[in-house]
């Protein structure tokens, strides 16, 4: 499974102890997080953790396309719920996305404990049947590609 770990300033030190405390889990699963997230998971857990751009300058909007297109399986996001932000409307459009693409997402440790052992127990199951539905639907526009490709080359 894909897992999107994004945390606030203030709350990244929570997000390092969670991932710590649950690597046994999460090794098992590819990690994707905004850039300063995983930098620091990285290094307290030597998890390996792909990184976009830090959040509030694009991270947000990558990880949400990751979300349109079925790439991301579960968001642990932990938001710091007392401090406006100015790109608040990027979060509030990954939350939306999450709930448009039915992918399960946590705000807060409680939340995201639930999720992590959910999906160890293997309660996720049906996210490998959206994977392998879109997979099928990859298949389906290549063959249909390079059907167009060769009527255009007249062959």
């Amino acid at each position: 499974m894909n897992i999107a770990m994004i945390a606030h300033d203030s709350q990244k030190k929570e997000m390092v102890n969670f991932t710590f405390a649950y690597k046994h889990f999460l090794q098992n699963h590819s990690l994707i997080s905004t850039k300063t997230t995983g930098e620091q998971i990285r290094e307290k857990t030597k998890l390996n953790v792909k990184c976009v751009l830090p959040g509030p300058l694009g991270g947000y909007q990558e990880i949400g396309g990751l979300v349109g297109r079925n790439e991301i399986d579960m968001i642990i996001f932990f938001r710091d719920p007392l401090t406006a932000k100015a790109h608040e409307p990027d979060i509030n459009e990954l939350q939306r996305l999450s709930d448009v693409f039915k992918i399960p997402m946590a705000t807060n440790m409680g939340t995201a404990e639930i999720l992590v052992k959910s999906l160890n127990d293997g309660n996720m199951e049906w996210r490998n049947i959206v994977q392998e539905d879109r997979n099928r639907e990859l298949v389906k526009q290549e063959a249909l590609l390079r059907g167009i490709q060769l009527l255009m080359n007249g062959r």
